[in-house]
């Protein structure tokens, strides 16, 4: 935990990480829960209903991890493709598991209407260790562009290839944390000896859209379907997010592209990434598994409409 007051206790302040420093975070990096029993064992119990395939892996010895996906059982070219992808962050739990609780709920209500493909745990190893980045201290959605660091995303990239011109719909599931202003940021900004700078925690539900191709009226289905589920991020003082200007209710914008952001890695019309606050005493897990379905749901729902 970190505050802006106190240094990071990793490096030196305005000195970037070398291979030292990298070690020592590493080293402070302990396995807290099982990717194997609760991610793996759910994705075999959906293979009576899915096609699952193993589309990479990451060997992070002694460890490895097979990256899984699932797709429609009676894939049709002729129709338009969902991608929905989750734990690129391993740390956002409901990416994970919403999009596991999709697939189990209400991937029958589209089926013969589109073709899903899901990645629900893009990173592993982080989800594990209830982590940003990687193994290597690297974030993963900040590398979805060619010569990606990252395997995790290299791997992804190399799966969405096969299908990338017929994506209608991209949605990508991550939550906001309070530690992303107690750990993940100032660690951040320590790995790149830059100064921290606290942006403060929205409460609530929100989403990013493409600043490149913004689709107000999208973002918004999503923002009402989810507000049956879990509260609204307000603006705060500054009519910011996060530190970006709020442009809808509950929407900010990022060039998601030219950032390397998951939810830029197509040209897909309808494209966005969610944002869960699993920490207010307000929701569960299940509400946060829940609003992640529901914004699913709308998604697709919107996409299927507009795109006639």
């Amino acid at each position: 935990m970190n505050t802006d007051s106190t240094p990071y206790p990793i490096g030196t302040p305005g000195i970037p990480w070398g291979e030292a420093e990298r070690a020592e975070w590493l080293s402070r990096q302990t396995r807290q829960r099982s990717y194997e029993a609760e991610v793996l064992g759910v994705i075999e119990r959906l293979g009576a209903r899915f096609d699952v395939e193993e589309y990479g892996g990451v060997d992070y010895g002694p460890d490895y991890y097979p990256l899984m996906a699932l797709r429609s059982r009676d894939w049709n070219n002729d129709l338009p493709v969902v991608l929905i992808t989750g734990g690129v962050h391993g740390y956002e739990t409901s990416g994970v598991h919403g999009a596991l609780e999709f697939l189990d709920k209400h991937a029958a209500d589209y089926a013969g209407r589109v073709n899903l493909l899901v990645a629900p745990c893009v990173s592993p190893w982080a989800y594990e260790r209830i982590h940003r980045w990687n193994r290597n201290a690297i974030d993963p959605n900040r590398s979805f562009h060619d010569g990606s660091p990252a395997e995790e995303s290299a791997a992804l990239m190399r799966l969405v290839a096969t299908v990338r011109e017929h994506v209608l719909i991209h949605i990508d599931l991550h939550e906001t944390t309070d530690t992303d202003e107690s750990e993940f940021r100032p660690a951040l900004a320590a790995r790149d000896g830059k100064p921290f700078e606290p942006a403060g925690i929205p409460d609530g539900f929100y989403v990013v859209d493409d600043s490149e191709n913004p689709q107000p009226d999208f973002q918004q289905a999503l923002i009402k379907a989810v507000e049956q589920v879990t509260h609204i991020a307000p603006a705060d003082e500054k009519g910011e997010i996060f530190g970006s200007p709020v442009v809808g209710r509950g929407v900010i914008q990022y060039p998601l592209s030219q950032w390397g952001l998951c939810a830029g890695m197509t040209r897909a019309p309808f494209r966005t990434t969610t944002e869960v606050y699993p920490d207010s005493p307000r929701v569960t897990p299940e509400q946060c598994n829940a609003a992640q379905a529901a914004a699913v749901c709308a998604a697709i729902d919107y996409g299927l409409t507009h795109s006639q």
